[in-house]
């Protein structure tokens, strides 16, 4: 039986949930989720012996509720982050005036000629507010925030959505939209 710690095993439902579904023997249905008991079996499969408790408290847990339970509780999906075909069924939504993105220096070039893309995932993911964003550029380095001026992009035609954890989404800010790029703060 392989044992993974709470971080690991969140990486492998990551992975699986929102890259590589077939790797569990899984099929994403409309909106991205999956069985519960089709899920666990699937972990098994790969070693990863995980009972419904243990999953529930994983989703509890998890800080940046990554993963949702549909109000049934029969089938479980990654709240965002998909690089496999999956529509989330998300209503556009009005975003807040500002809103942040963390990034490192390396990027910002590419940024600044190309805006943030959405690159190998579905949308741009945004935060509403400067710490996650700062939490999330600080993944690769020394972070570098970067303020979205949502409301004027959201008036110019941006389409954004907000997930079930929070985490606002949109197509791709263009360049234009970045009103202040500086060093987040430690």
């Amino acid at each position: 039986m392989a044992y993974l710690d709470q971080t690991r095993l969140s990486k492998f439902l990551s992975l699986h949930l929102r890259h590589n579904p077939s790797g569990l023997g899984l099929t994403l249905e409309e909106g991205g989720w999956v069985g519960v008991e089709a899920l666990l079996a699937g972990c098994a499969t790969r070693g990863v012996h995980l009972t419904r408790a243990e999953l529930e408290q994983l989703v509890a847990a998890d800080a940046k509720q990554r993963y949702a339970f549909d109000p049934t509780g029969t089938r479980i999906r990654a709240q965002q982050g998909h690089s496999v075909p999956v529509a989330l069924g998300l209503a556009p939504l009005v975003p807040p005036a500002l809103l942040y993105h963390g990034t490192v220096a390396a990027a910002l070039p590419a940024i600044q000629r190309e805006g943030l893309q959405k690159m190998q995932r579905h949308h741009v993911h945004l935060s509403s507010d400067a710490e996650t964003a700062r939490r999330v550029g600080s993944r690769r380095g020394k972070p570098v925030l970067l303020t979205i001026d949502a409301a004027r992009l959201h008036a110019a035609g941006g389409i954004f959505y907000q997930s079930g954890n929070g985490v606002w989404l949109t197509d791709h800010v263009p360049s234009a939209y970045v009103v202040l790029q500086r060093e987040a703060p430690e």
